[in-house]
């Protein structure tokens, strides 16, 4: 029963353990995971050679298997079987302190990636699904579910280019292959830090970087200094151009754009886009008409971040140093426990790991139960600041919920990774209303990946299209700004006294302050992503783009000798896909007021949500699921609306009705 950050949470959660009256504790597995041969990193050689193996017994299985639900069936084992190595691996390569580890992780996602991509163009297996395809009275025999994901393999296989000849197959293999190794020293490089000559800088700001030797280091932008030459230095050093990772971003987007034109699109947007909510590039049009107004003033872009954190603490007295004690890790974890009991039935319970079974002994390890159901899968909570783990809050998929072929079902486990600061002698974990916020989103993914309890792995959780997949992280966001949510968990971690209701009030508002310009500068990232992923060759550098596209489209000046897309880390994973962030914030934000604005607790309409929007996965088409939560399909400008009503001043949500 180690401390989490506070009390309150850990005797909530272990004290109920022991009853035997909602699951009983079952995990004497060691290596990671509870997989057994990942004790020691070769395990991976291990773990990867099975899948491997599998994979080939299942292709011969489908490509003998007459046209029937057990050829899905098949396909999901085979997806299954690689995911379980590839998923659990893409965590361990960036997360686990032991390089060996993070080494051997990083092989085994390339070699199951070569896999995927090879299987991806194997003709005769793609002719074992569309012989399923093809057969219009077993297609109508098949469940929705059934026949979307089957549909869905199909469509892997042809933005693949399984339609090229054998020739060009292997190009596009190639080329996916060689994107896989971009993407990895492309993401590699946006997290270096720069060096410079001690000498440079003046002698009074120095102390603000690491030093080594005669020079030194800067690894960030030092957004939030209250100095205006440390910041300026920051931005201008860290963002300095680096011409190998100028080199690995030119030969990313070339050979996106090679592949998607291989395979018969005329951009990578439009491959990347097809499946998704926008469908298609245009998209960017529409987040240009939330720009009502440029932003025109005499700010730098390193002064954007501090001015506009200063201005809010100083209208609204919001001090994070007022806030961090009422929002202990114990409380903020009773908080969501609280939320998901009353919304959804469901709780959280910490469970004993076995040695070996995590990566870091502060990691922790909860099962998520259901009031009826039992228990649903398993979150493993690695939160605290270490050397040598990436400072970003983020989810991970470890392995996929499905339906086996002996009835049970495959529970669901996932990672939600965060960046925390430790507990000290005389007080627990303390969140910043940031960390609070950041702590909800990401339990938002979580409970899509417990709940999206799908027959098929392929379309499990957050297994969705990426404009989906982050609506009930930011409508968790939501419910962290609300008061009525805030006052069932926030106390003070010494007196127990709640955080007071005008405190709340003044911190949902300052939220509001500079909202604008936060959105203009999302708007910028979104659009600046299209361009870059759209037609080829492109007419200008990369930096040129982004000069022209940030003073027409964010307002603040380009400042020269800087190439901030080399640190845009989000081209790797979201790669023509930023808009998303934008799409999926409009969706949550018309759940929100529609839905729970009201009551954040209603019970039913926590049910209706689960029923409409969670429980499917990716198993649906995603604009169907909202239009059920919804009762209505919003319109291009009901996604706009929902934007700009979030930003205007007199928008009075029920944060400070309350």
């Amino acid at each position: 029963k180690d401390d989490i950050g506070g009390m309150g949470w850990e005797r909530r959660v272990c004290g109920d353990l022991g009853n035997g009256d909602v699951f009983s504790l079952c995990c004497a597995l060691q290596g990671l995971f509870g997989v057994p041969e990942l004790n020691c990193p070769e395990g991976f050689q291990e773990a990867q050679n099975r899948a491997l193996q599998e994979s080939e017994q299942l292709v011969q299985k489908a490509c003998s298997t007459p046209p029937g639900p057990e050829t899905v069936m098949i396909f999901d084992q085979l997806s299954d079987g690689l995911c379980r190595v590839a998923d659990l691996a893409d965590f361990v390569k960036i997360a686990h302190p032991d390089f060996a580890f993070r080494e051997a992780a990083e092989e085994a996602c390339r070699n199951i990636g070569t896999m995927v991509e090879k299987l991806n163009t194997d003709v005769e297996l793609c002719q074992s699904l569309r012989r399923l395809l093809a057969d219009e009275i077993v297609m109508r025999s098949l469940d929705p579910e059934t026949r979307r994901v089957a549909e869905l393999f199909m469509f892997d296989f042809e933005i693949s280019g399984i339609h090229l000849d054998e020739e060009k197959r292997k190009k596009a293999v190639n080329l996916n292959v060689r994107i896989l190794d971009l993407c990895n020293e492309f993401l590699s490089g946006t997290h270096l830090p720069n060096k410079i000559d001690k000498h440079v800088l003046p002698e009074h700001i120095r102390y603000n970087f690491t030093a080594e030797g005669n020079y030194l280091q800067v690894a960030g932008l030092h957004a939030d200094c209250p100095d205006d030459l440390v910041r300026e230095a920051a931005y201008k050093i860290f963002l300095y151009p680096n011409a190998e990772q100028l080199s690995r971003l030119e030969e990313l987007l070339a050979s996106r754009n090679s592949l998607a034109q291989l395979v018969g699109y005329d951009t990578f947007s439009h491959r990347a886009l097809q499946g998704t909510m926008a469908r298609n590039p245009g998209i960017r049009h529409v987040w240009k008409d939330i720009l009502r107004n440029s932003m025109h003033c005499k700010l730098m872009p390193w002064d954007h971040p501090y001015y506009s954190g200063a201005l809010r603490a100083e209208r609204y007295n919001i001090d994070p140093g007022l806030y961090c004690p009422f929002f202990s890790l114990g409380a903020c974890m009773e908080g969501l426990n609280s939320l998901f009991s009353q919304l959804l039935g469901i709780s959280l319970y910490a469970e004993q790991t076995q040695r070996g079974e995590v990566w870091s002994e502060d990691v922790r390890k909860l099962a998520v139960v259901h009031e009826t159901e039992g228990l649903l899968g398993y979150i493993y909570c690695d939160f605290f600041q270490r050397p040598d783990k990436p400072h970003q809050d983020c989810h991970f998929t470890v392995r996929g919920g499905r339906l086996r072929e002996n009835g049970e079902y495959q529970l669901p486990v996932v990672v939600l990774m965060l960046s925390l600061p430790r507990s000290t002698r005389g007080a627990p974990t303390l969140l910043s209303p940031g960390m609070m916020e950041n702590l909800f989103h990401e339990m938002g993914h979580a409970m899509h990946s417990m709940l999206g309890r799908t027959r098929y792995q392929h379309v499990t959780g957050t297994r969705c299209p990426t404009d989906f997949a982050e609506v009930p992280s930011i409508l968790m966001e939501y419910f962290a700004n609300d008061y009525r949510v805030v006052n069932q968990f926030a106390r003070h971690y010494k007196t127990g006294q709640p955080l007071p209701k005008n405190m709340v009030s003044r911190l949902c508002e300052s939220k509001k302050v500079c909202a604008a310009a936060d959105m203009q500068l999302q708007v910028f990232y979104a659009v600046l992503d299209q361009i870059y992923h759209g037609k080829h060759p492109l007419r200008k550098s990369t930096t040129e783009i982004l000069k022209e596209t940030q003073e027409k489209v964010y307002g603040l000046p380009y400042v020269p000798n800087t190439a901030w897309q080399l640190r845009f880390s989000h081209l790797v994973g979201y790669g023509a896909k930023y808009y998303s962030y934008l799409m999926s914030r409009a969706v949550a934000s018309m759940v929100w007021k529609q839905c729970f604005a009201q009551d954040p607790f209603d019970r039913a309409m926590g049910e209706r949500y689960r029923r409409e929007m969670l429980a499917h996965g990716g198993g649906k088409e995603p604009i169907l699921m909202v239009q059920g939560m919804l009762q209505k399909l919003p319109s291009v400008e009901d996604f706009v609306d929902a934007l700009v009503s979030d930003l205007d001043q007199d928008f009075e949500t029920f944060i400070t009705d309350s």
